[in-house]
């Protein structure tokens, strides 16, 4: 795999390589009566095994999703039969939606292998591919514990990057909430968005077919929100899922960029975080 992502046409040629794994990472906003995992077990790709961002997650935090402990991430990799040394696609199935989530998790873990199916399962769906239904029982896999910070900011770094202008922050967020003009779909948030923090919305960077937009479309919407790709970029959504859309869009384009994981689900409940609404 030459880049973060892979062609339907390349990833249906290659399944059942032993070299291979396939994720799915389908998961919906909590507004949305859909259930990742029963998305899963009704269609999925033959041999995809299914990654529960809920649930292969820190549950201590009190946020959601949170990154894992890198030792509990490598005991949930082994038991879906995810070595390190395979190549991972990973696809969800909206497009690309929370597939870039799972990636950005697995680059984060080590991983130096894995991309996201372009278009994902509406776009192979969409192909008449195959696709099978029920559980997959994976052989387990021996993953050791290993993390790199580097692509991973807390609500400090982030604080600190809007007070210095060290790093750019976007966040992912519908424009409507950037601006505090629609609430937000988790109770107890404050509406509106970080002083300094720029807005691209997710959707921004996809097509409807569910395929990231051409570099061309990417660099011009990052540029039209105001943004420096020769500058270090923090990225934000409600959660911490969408804004791994971004990132993937960044990685296409050449550059790299941090997720703030807590994102608006932890900045919009803390009292000392400044909230601003408007444009």
């Amino acid at each position: 795999m030459a880049g973060p992502l892979v062609s339907t046409d390349a990833l249906a040629a290659r399944l059942g390589d032993p070299g291979l794994r396939v994720v799915d990472a389908s998961w919906f906003l909590p507004t949305d009566p859909r259930s990742g995992r029963d998305a899963y077990l009704a269609a999925h790709i033959p041999g995809a095994v299914f990654f529960d961002i809920d649930q292969i997650a820190d549950k201590s935090s009190g946020l959601p999703h949170m990154l894992p402990p890198p030792q509990a991430f490598a005991e949930a990799a082994g038991r879906l039969g995810l070595p390190r040394e395979a190549e991972v696609v990973v696809y969800d199935a909206q497009g690309i939606f929370s597939a870039p989530r799972v990636w950005w998790t697995l680059k984060v873990m080590g991983y130096p292998r894995v991309a996201v199916l372009d278009g994902g399962l509406k776009k192979w769906r969409a192909e008449a591919r195959p696709v099978e239904s029920g559980d997959v029982a994976p052989t387990s896999a021996a993953v050791t514990a290993s993390f790199d910070p580097r692509a991973v900011r807390d609500f400090e770094a982030v604080r600190h990057a809007l007070a210095s202008g060290e790093a750019q922050v976007v966040d992912a967020r519908p424009a409507a909430r950037f601006r505090g003009e629609a609430p937000e779909p988790r109770p107890g948030l404050r509406a509106g968005h970080m002083p300094g923090a720029r807005n691209l919305p997710w959707s921004a960077v996809v097509r409807e077919d569910g395929t990231l937009k051409p570099p061309a479309e990417l660099r011009a919407a990052f540029e039209a929100a105001g943004l420096d790709l020769s500058r270090p970029m923090i990225a934000s959504c409600g959660s911490g899922v969408s804004a791994a859309v971004l990132t993937l869009a960044l990685a296409q384009l050449g550059t790299e960029a941090a997720i703030y994981d807590g994102s608006w689900a932890e900045w919009g409940a803390r009292d000392d975080a400044s909230v601003v609404t408007g444009p």
